[in-house]
């Protein structure tokens, strides 16, 4: 779950610049679903090429990044009894 640890710290640096209350262990369902949100959103096409302004390997590697992400969450989820979220943008 070290991908997972690093996401989640990076979530919360953004959430402090909003005043946002950090995500913390043990994650609820409500967390699953606001990181599994952020997964997707980052995984648009829009997005994880910056407008075409990332290289390919550049995006194919934050892509391959968020995808490991996703994949220690819903193991999170199986180990826990969440439900697994919906990503739209996976691969």
């Amino acid at each position: 779950m070290r991908k997972l640890n690093q996401f989640i710290e990076d979530q919360n640096r953004w959430n402090s610049l909003f005043n946002r209350a950090p995500i913390t262990f043990p994650l609820c369902q409500a967390d699953v679903d606001d990181l599994a949100r952020s997964i997707d959103s980052k995984l648009s096409p829009e997005n994880l090429t910056c407008d075409g302004e990332r290289s390919r390997t550049e995006s194919i590697r934050i892509g391959n990044y968020l995808n490991d992400v996703l994949d220690e969450l819903n193991a999170y989820c199986n180990t826990n009894n969440l439900t697994q979220p919906t990503v739209w943008e996976a691969w």
